[in-house]
């Protein structure tokens, strides 16, 4: 390893990123790869879905198969992005392993590939892992190439598929390079070199769907690492009582209109967000029996920016600099 900033003293170099989809789980990995590059580490942020989520997030047009430069932090660190494709996987995968590298771009012509990918899609899964797998254990100069590498994972309800690649590929090869490779991917995956953080919004179907995944991934013994709530929003609220009159009170101190159908429109939408901050208050009381640590990331007004970004990126590292001291 670089010596540098490897997961603010986490002992994982491989940090997965699920959640259900609109959790926001890609601004959070792209979040967290500035937060592990802070201390000056070199960070690759990885994502395997072919939805170009992270280039526009630092700003960027569409990535392609290849590692590059996306963003840099005032302690000296990188984050360099890929955009893994299962395609130039697998022409990767032969060329390496069976050197058809001018082959296996004519296989590409004929359309074989996306037929294999097709009729096998767990080769597509061990491909993607295994891309992840090579960029986690490559080294230079006898050194950890990466510090981290942060994988934009597919959603909570195909996360356990995509992570238990053994299983997949036992049905496409009992003997060869491809188990092999499974088998390596696998090994690293439940490692203490792994952690699969879960997003989340305060949210029912979120929130169950964070508890599921997290017992698969149990079950699975593939390491846990925090709870992110996603989009959290003060409690203005709490334990104010609403009243008709102290609205209107603060209506006219205000120098607004008070009559009676602004007024009790107010109190209507005051008590209904006090009535969603109970629901919340539940949500949270729920995440605390998963087991694991929670990090609340708050609301992006207007949305996310650089700047929102590293705002982001400084309370996940001071999060996960908490866990590990």
């Amino acid at each position: 390893m670089t010596g540098k900033g490897r997961g603010v003293g986490w002992p994982a170099r491989l940090h997965v990123v699920t959640g259900k989809g609109g959790t926001g789980k890609t601004t959070v990995a792209a979040a967290l790869a500035l937060a592990l590059a802070a201390d000056g580490g070199r960070v690759l942020l990885v994502e395997v879905e072919g939805r170009q989520g992270i280039a526009p997030l630092f700003g960027l047009g569409p990535l392609p198969y290849q590692e590059r430069r996306v963003a840099t932090t005032p302690g000296g660190g990188e984050v360099r992005a890929l955009a893994v494709d299962a395609e130039e996987a697998l022409l990767e995968y032969l060329d390496m392993f069976y050197k058809l590298g001018v082959a296996g771009r004519a296989l590409r012509k004929v359309g074989a590939i996306d037929f294999a990918t097709t009729i096998a899609p767990g080769l597509r899964d061990v491909l993607l892992t295994g891309k992840v797998k090579e960029s986690v254990t490559r080294t230079a100069d006898g050194r950890r190439f990466y510090d981290s590498v942060v994988l934009d994972a597919p959603p909570t309800g195909r996360i356990g598929r995509f992570l238990n690649v053994t299983a997949e590929t036992a049905r496409l090869a009992k003997v060869g390079p491809i188990k092999n490779q499974s088998e390596g991917v696998a090994a690293i995956l439940r490692s203490p070199m792994t952690t699969v953080h879960v997003v989340t919004l305060l949210e029912e179907m979120p929130v169950q769907e964070s508890a599921d995944a997290m017992a698969e991934l149990t079950e699975l013994g593939i390491p846990l690492g925090r709870v992110i709530v996603n989009n959290a929003r003060e409690p203005v609220l709490a334990g104010v009582k609403i009243t008709a009159a102290e609205v209107k009170r603060g209506l006219v101190a205000a120098g607004l209109p008070a009559d009676r159908e602004t007024v009790a429109g107010l109190v209507a939408e005051g008590r209904a967000y006090q009535t969603r901050l109970e629901v919340e208050a539940e949500l949270r009381a729920g995440l605390d029996t998963l087991g694991r640590p929670v990090i609340e990331l708050p609301a992006q007004a207007g949305g996310v920016t650089r700047d929102g970004l590293d705002r982001l990126a400084k309370l996940l590292h001071d999060g996960l600099s908490k866990a590990v001291t």
